[in-house]
């Protein structure tokens, strides 16, 4: 727990300073992904998920921040928190074609899928 923590204070960097209470059209998005893969197919998982969230970083300037982390001790329980610029940035996250291509290719990888929209409730960082 103490890593989510660590990578949630991380992320909060990307705000560049910004305090955000109220979600609009231009603020953050923010989701949240609990996912169970089989254990069997952990590898093969880890090597697509990498290859999308470092393409997305790379290519797409509205994702501000991809992170995954594992539960202590069952590291095929995965925990993803997602920033992204706005609701714009999201959706053209999800249309890209690296996105597309996680997904297609780890459609039988994954056990168990929770999908968490939020509400930007605090969102505090430094800024550099």
């Amino acid at each position: 727990m103490k890593h989510c923590f660590v990578a949630l204070a991380v992320i909060m960097l990307a705000l560049g300073g910004h305090s955000v209470k109220a979600q609009d059209a231009t603020s953050p998005v923010i989701r949240i992904a609990e996912l169970e893969i089989d254990p069997a197919q952990m590898n093969a998982y880890s090597s697509a998920v990498k290859v999308e969230m470092e393409t997305s970083i790379r290519m797409e300037p509205g994702v501000l921040a991809l992170y995954a982390v594992s539960i202590k001790g069952k590291p095929n329980h995965l925990r993803f928190f997602e920033m992204y610029a706005d609701n714009a940035a999201y959706e053209a996250h999800r249309d890209s074609p690296h996105f597309k291509t996680y997904v297609a290719t780890t459609k039988d990888m994954i056990i168990d899928r929770k999908l968490f929209e939020t509400d930007n409730f605090q969102l505090s960082a430094k800024s550099h």
